[in-house]
């Protein structure tokens, strides 16, 4: 069996709030601005980029530039994330064997990133986690948990309440969990939220992904 039996892996992890910390006395405007390139790369690549193959040797040398840009910028969280969405998203595109070692090192990253900031980028490091724990088949072929992940998926979406990303992805689970009522009422909320002009292609296809979900709730 293999990962993708539990949907593709990640159809991950885009972030409303992309920035970690802002401790220290360094100034980050730089940082941010670079996240930001990043975050779009990866909208790009995950919506329009239709070539598999392709797709993955660009999400591989995505995930390559976050991690140089975490070595530059240490101590901060959203680097970090982005190298871990990244990686997460080369488990869904990769061949089979080789999609739980990019799980696992995903995993990695994102705790890592955790450590760096408990509570940075208003949930979205414990929001990927969720992912990963519900999206990834649990022992003993790999370590899913849907209760790590619905832990951390309601805690991520305390965090960031009105957030597309985390009513999206908590509407995912709960479908998955077959709570088809309230997953309908967290998806509707999700489109509520905010649009946002920086990243226009991110914000079109989550908002694609949850009229998806609304629409299969509904066909069921």
């Amino acid at each position: 069996m293999s990962l993708r039996a539990k949907a593709p892996l990640i159809a991950l992890l885009a972030v409303v709030t992309l920035f970690g910390s802002r401790a220290g006395a360094v100034d980050l405007t730089a940082m941010d601005g670079e996240v930001l390139q990043v975050a779009n790369e990866w909208a790009r690549i995950k919506y329009q980029v239709r070539d598999k193959s392709e797709q993955l040797r660009e999400m591989d040398a995505l995930a390559r530039k976050a991690g140089a840009l975490a070595g530059r910028y240490p101590g901060q969280a959203a680097p970090l994330l982005w190298k871990g969405i990244a990686t997460s998203e080369e488990a869904g595109m990769a061949s089979v064997l080789k999609q739980l070692g990019y799980a696992v090192a995903a995993r990695k990253i994102f705790e890592q990133s955790e450590a760096t900031e408990p509570r940075g980028a208003n949930g979205a490091v414990l929001m990927s986690l969720g992912v990963l724990y519900y999206r990834v088949p649990g022992f003993p072929m790999a370590f899913g948990d849907d209760r790590l992940a619905r832990k951390d998926l309601e805690t991520a979406l305390a965090m960031d309440p009105d957030g597309l990303d985390a009513n999206y992805f908590y509407g995912d689970f709960l479908v998955k969990q077959g709570e088809f009522a309230k997953a309908k009422t967290v998806l509707a909320h999700a489109l509520r939220a905010p649009r946002n002009p920086q990243r226009p292609i991110w914000d079109a296809g989550r908002r694609a992904e949850v009229q998806g979900l609304l629409g299969k709730i509904d066909r069921r």
